[in-house]
């Protein structure tokens, strides 16, 4: 591949390779990055996106395996000689995807949009360095430029995810960067922003950073992109301009997951006239920092029902689920009744019968010792566990880690394995249980197609079963034949009932 001498190296790997927990999860991995190139990265869950992104950018370093492998930063010199590392040059390699998004959760830095975007001036964590009056200009256009000014004097932590997303993305582009490594980006985010994001990657080469975006979708993909690199099995097999002849990946090898039919019993069948509704809401308004985001709610979860919830960025869908699962309250005058849950009982006997997915519960989760220990943490509805597993324990979790394919990640830590195999985890997690209800933020968030389409299909499944389903999701892609209504969240906190064919 020609490159041009117009377009210098802002960063470039030679024969470099990633071992993590014993397992090499990317092998004699070469790439170069150049300005004004636009690289989409394709590859499956585990495939190795996420590990590359984190040591273009020097947040990890090459393990030593016995040969020379290199890594060069804008300036290659900024290091002990022999060793270039990546101090100064960060601020230029601007990296925004999940794992970035969860650690203000994991470490409760919940700082005001504003200064989330101005920390990004400075390639601070939290802000330490106060701008000057051209960089206060400068986080002003980007708030209006993706929408987020009326936002601005929000705390972060009670945006939702795709708002988040949002947020990092404007912070990542305050400090005018050189290239951005975008992983996964347009997860969670609504149509808007969607098109908010794609305009800002579509600027003109000469104008723009250059930019890596990993992607599972791809529709994502912004019409900009001017190389592609295939990664699979931590290694990248193809990788060049855009036209060019590829060598595209052959289908890789699809998650074990069992026969779905013959793993999964059905429940008890309910006499759906003379039962309670499962869950019933009455006059719920819910507050998050101080601001009210479900107002006046009035709605009934029937028995055999299964509801998409639907809404911008921001509506309140992630709020409704945590109130239904109980880690929300709604104020003074409203209610919310649970079948089997009487007054004075203890929420953890109804979160024992719910299983339940979402983005902060992954991030909750990344400090655990293992893939197999947050599978088992879902029999006791805990964060982490407080007493050693039992064999029943053990059993269960291995029967969930094997039906999703994840039996040879049992052992690994959560920030050794992808982001889409860790959410595939939380989904094992949430029904090795078997629960009565399952309550799913944005389930597929992460998952590469063929692991969605299996996923979605096990979900119906247990739908059909006798498993409840609610789903918060923005693709209509993402929700299961099962749903027969969809709870439409308005502009204004107003709601609409569909009935779904």
């Amino acid at each position: 591949m020609k490159k041009s001498r117009s377009s210098p190296t802002l960063v470039k790997l030679e024969r470099c390779s990633l071992v993590l927990d014993g397992v090499t999860v990317l092998d004699d991995v070469s790439f170069e990055l150049r300005a004004r190139e636009r690289w989409a990265l394709i590859g499956s869950n585990g495939a190795g996106k996420t590990m590359l992104l984190k040591l273009l950018r020097g947040d990890l370093w090459p393990t030593p395996l016995g040969r020379e492998s290199r890594t060069y930063f804008l300036d290659p010199d900024a290091g002990p000689a022999g060793s270039p590392q990546p101090a100064g040059s960060k601020q230029s390699l601007a990296y925004v995807g999940p794992e970035r998004q969860d650690r203000y959760l994991r470490r409760d830095w919940n700082l005001t949009v504003t200064q989330v975007v101005t920390t990004g001036l400075f390639d601070e964590d939290i802000l330490l360095t106060r701008p000057d009056r051209t960089q206060s200009a400068r986080v002003t256009r980007l708030l209006k430029r993706f929408s987020l000014w009326s936002l601005r004097r929000r705390r972060f932590l009670t945006l939702s995810y795709g708002q988040r997303r949002r947020v990092l993305v404007a912070r990542a582009l305050a400090g005018d960067p050189k290239a951005l490594l975008l992983d996964e980006v347009f997860n969670g985010l609504d149509a808007v922003s969607s098109r908010l994001l794609r305009a800002a990657l579509e600027q003109s080469g000469t104008r723009g950073p250059a930019w890596i975006l990993s992607t599972h979708r791809a529709v994502e993909l912004p019409s900009s992109v001017t190389h592609v690199a295939y990664v699979r099995a931590g290694r990248i097999i193809s990788a060049g301009p855009v036209g060019r002849k590829e060598q595209r990946p052959s289908a890789a090898p699809t998650a074990r997951v069992a026969r779905i039919g013959k793993r999964i019993p059905a429940r008890r069948v309910v006499d759906q006239a003379a039962a309670e509704p499962l869950v019933r809401i009455r006059g719920a308004n819910v507050f998050r920092d101080y601001r009210p985001v479900i107002k006046d709610l009035n709605w009934t979860l029937g028995t055999g029902e299964h509801w998409a919830v639907r809404g911008r960025n921001g509506s309140g869908k992630s709020t409704l689920l945590m109130m239904i699962y109980g880690d929300l309250h709604p104020a003074i005058g409203g209610s919310i009744e649970r079948r089997g849950v009487p007054f004075g009982t203890h929420i953890e006997a109804w979160k024992k019968r719910v299983g339940f997915v979402s983005p902060e519960l992954q991030a909750e989760h990344f400090r655990a010792q293992s893939i197999e220990e947050i599978v088992i943490s879902g029999r006791y509805a805990s964060v982490g566990l407080n007493d050693a597993p039992t064999r029943a324990d053990r059993r269960a979790a291995q029967h969930w880690l094997a039906f999703f394919g994840l039996e040879a990640l049992a052992a690994r830590r959560p920030g050794a394995v992808s982001y889409g195999q860790l959410r595939l985890a939380l989904i094992a997690r949430a029904m090795v249980l078997y629960p009565e209800l399952l309550l799913l933020d944005e389930p597929f968030t992460g998952l590469d197609a063929d692991l969605h389409d299996h996923v979605l299909t096990l979900i119906d499944q247990l739908a059909q079963c006798g498993t409840q389903i609610v789903m918060a999701v923005h693709h209509e892609a993402d929700v299961i034949p099962s749903v027969n209504k969809v709870l439409q969240i308005l502009p204004g906190g107003k709601t609409r009932v569909v009935e779904r064919g």
